[in-house]
C-alpha cells in the first residue's frame, strides 16, 4: 500500500465518522436508541462497500458492473480490514492510564457484590457458549467448537475485542469467529440499550428504581464510549503539546506488553514448546490484554515515583475514545455479511442464548448477590455482559442520575479485577487456544467452576440476608 492509498483511507474514516455523528443526532430513532455515532458510520461504510451497494450493483447489472465492488476503493477497504488489531492495543493501554489505583482492600470493599456478579455473568457465558457448542452447534451445524467463546466475546468484550481477535481466529482455523463476534457485539450494543430502557422504565414504575423523568431521558451525553472529561487548559508554554506526551506513555504501556509477550513467548519456547513440538498458546496471545498490563505497571510506576499528575485522565479518555471510533468504524465497515449470513442459526442461537442469560443474571441473581441497591447495581452489570462497558456506563447514568447508590464508583473499581481477566483479558484471549488445544469439554468444566465458586460465593457472602442481620 502506498502513502496516498493510506492517507485516503484514514480521509474516508473521518468521513464516515462525521456521517455517523451527523445520523446520531439528526435521526430520532438513533437517538432514542443511544446508538454510539461509531456504530452507525460503521454500518454506513458497509453499505457503501462490496456487501452492500456492491452487491446490490451485482443483482442488478452483474458481477461485471463497475459499482460491483462498491464506492469505496478497495486499497481503503484492506487498510481497513487491518486498523482494529493494532487499535485495541492502544483502548486496552489507556484503560487505566491517569487512574488512581487504590489498595486491593479498598477496592473490594466498594466492589466486591458487583465483582462476584460480573464474574459470574461472564463465566456464565462461556458455560452456555461451550455447552451449545458441545450439544448443538458442531454436531449438528458442524461449526467449530471455539464457536462456544463467542458469547462472551462479541458481549462482554465487545467490537474492539472480536476486532482484536480476528488474527487468533484466522491462526486458528475459524476465520469466520471475528465476524460472527462482531455481529454479536452489534447485536448486544441495540439489545442492552433496548432491554436496559424497557428494564428502567419497570423500575421506576414498580416503585424499584425512584427517578425524575427529566433525569431519566438526560442522558445524550453518555451516549457515546463514557463520560468524557474535558481537557484542561495548559497556561504555560511547553516544548511539546501534552497530546503528544500523552501518546508516548500509550507507547511506552504498549512497548512494555509487547515485551512482556515476547518474554512468554520466550519462555514457552524453552519448555512445554521446546523445538515446537508441544503445546504453543503464547504465540496466539494478542497484545492488547498485556498492552493492558503495561498500562496498569506505567500508572503504579508513575504513582510510587510520584509523577502521576503528568497523566491527564480526560486526555487519556479522548486518545482511548478516538481508537476505539476509529476501530469500531473500520471493523464494521469491513465486516463479512457472506460469514455470518452462511452461520446464521448458530448466530441466531449465541445472541438469544446470551441475551437470555443476561437477563437471568439481572432478574434472578442480582437481587440475591448484591446487600442493596440490586438495581442500579445488577444494571450495570447486565448492561456490560451484553454490550460492552459502553452500555453499562450508560444504563448506571439511566437508572441512579445522582449516583446515590454509589453504582458508579462500584463499577468503576469493579473494571480493576474484572478486565484484567474476562471482558477482554487475559483469558478472553487465551480462551481461543485452550479449546483449540484441549477441546471444549476440559474449558467447559474449568469454566463452570469458576461460574460456580463465584455465584456460591456472591450468594453466601453478599446476600441482603447478610446485609440487613448485621445493621
Amino acid at each position: 500500500m502506498s502513502l496516498d492509498q493510506l492517507f485516503m483511507a484514514l480521509v474516508l474514516l473521518g468521513l464516515l465518522m462525521l456521517a455517523g455523528k451527523w445520523l446520531r443526532v439528526h435521526v430520532a430513532l438513533f437517538g432514542k436508541l443511544f446508538l454510539p455515532s461509531a456504530i452507525l458510520g460503521g454500518a454506513l461504510g458497509l453499505l457503501l462497500g462490496p456487501q452492500g451497494f456492491g452487491a446490490l450493483a451485482s443483482l442488478l447489472s452483474g458481477d461485471e458492473s463497475r459499482f460491483a465492488t462498491g464506492l469505496l476503493p478497495q486499497a481503503s477497504l484492506e487498510i481497513w480490514s487491518g486498523l482494529p488489531g493494532l487499535l485495541i492495543s492502544v483502548v486496552f493501554a489507556g484503560l487505566f492510564l491517569g487512574k488512581t489505583i487504590p489498595g486491593p482492600r479498598a477496592i473490594w470493599r466498594r466492589a466486591g457484590p458487583m465483582v462476584a456478579h460480573g464474574q459470574t455473568l461472564a463465566w456464565g457465558q462461556y458455560v452456555i457458549g461451550l455447552s451449545l457448542a458441545l450439544l448443538l452447534l458442531t454436531p449438528v451445524f458442524g461449526v467449530s467448537p471455539m464457536a462456544g467463546a463467542l458469547i462472551e466475546i462479541g458481549f462482554e468484550g465487545g467490537h474492539g475485542t472480536a476486532a482484536g481477535l480476528a488474527g487468533t481466529f484466522r491462526e486458528l482455523g475459524f476465520e469466520n469467529g471475528a465476524d460472527l463476534a462482531l455481529g454479536l457485539a452489534t447485536v448486544g450494543v441495540v439489545a442492552g440499550v433496548l432491554l436496559g430502557t424497557i428494564l428502567v422504565n419497570w423500575g421506576v414504575r414498580s416503585g424499584r428504581l425512584d427517578i425524575e423523568e427529566a433525569q431519566r431521558m438526560d442522558t445524550e451525553r453518555f451516549s457515546d464510549h463514557d463520560e468524557r472529561e474535558s481537557v484542561p487548559r495548559f497556561s504555560r508554554a511547553r516544548s511539546i503539546d501534552p497530546l503528544s506526551i500523552h501518546l508516548g506513555f500509550f507507547a511506552l504501556a504498549i512497548a512494555i506488553g509487547w515485551l512482556i509477550l515476547q518474554g512468554l513467548i520466550w519462555v514457552e519456547s524453552v519448555t512445554w514448546n521446546r523445538g515446537a513440538d508441544g503445546l504453543a498458546l503464547m504465540e496466539h496471545i494478542p497484545l492488547f490484554p498485556l498492552a493492558m498490563v503495561g498500562g496498569v505497571l506505567v500508572q503504579v510506576a508513575l504513582m510510587r515515583l510520584g509523577h502521576a499528575k503528568f497523566l491527564d485522565r480526560g486526555l487519556v479518555n479522548r486518545i482511548s475514545g478516538a481508537a476505539l471510533d476509529v476501530l469500531i468504524i473500520s471493523a464494521l465497515a469491513t465486516l463479512s455479511l457472506e460469514a455470518v449470513g452462511s452461520h446464521i442459526w448458530t448466530f441466531l442461537i449465541l445472541a438469544v442464548a446470551g441475551i437470555a442469560w443476561a437477563l437471568f443474571g439481572f432478574l434472578v441473581l442480582a437481587p440475591r448477590m448484591f446487600p442493596k441497591d440490586w438495581f442500579p447495581m445488577g444494571l450495570a452489570n447486565f448492561g456490560q455482559g451484553i454490550g460492552m462497558t459502553v452500555i453499562g456506563l450508560l444504563l448506571v447514568r439511566m437508572a441512579d442520575p445522582d449516583n446515590r447508590s454509589g453504582a458508579m464508583e462500584s463499577f468503576g473499581y469493579k473494571q480493576l479485577l474484572f478486565e484484567p481477566v474476562v471482558g477482554g483479558g487475559l483469558f478472553t484471549a487465551l480462551s481461543l487456544p485452550l479449546i483449540y488445544h484441549f477441546g471444549a469439554l476440559p474449558v467447559l468444566i474449568l469454566c463452570s467452576v469458576l461460574m460456580l465458586g463465584w455465584l456460591v460465593f456472591g450468594l453466601w457472602v453478599f446476600r441482603p440476608e447478610k446485609a440487613s442481620s448485621s445493621t
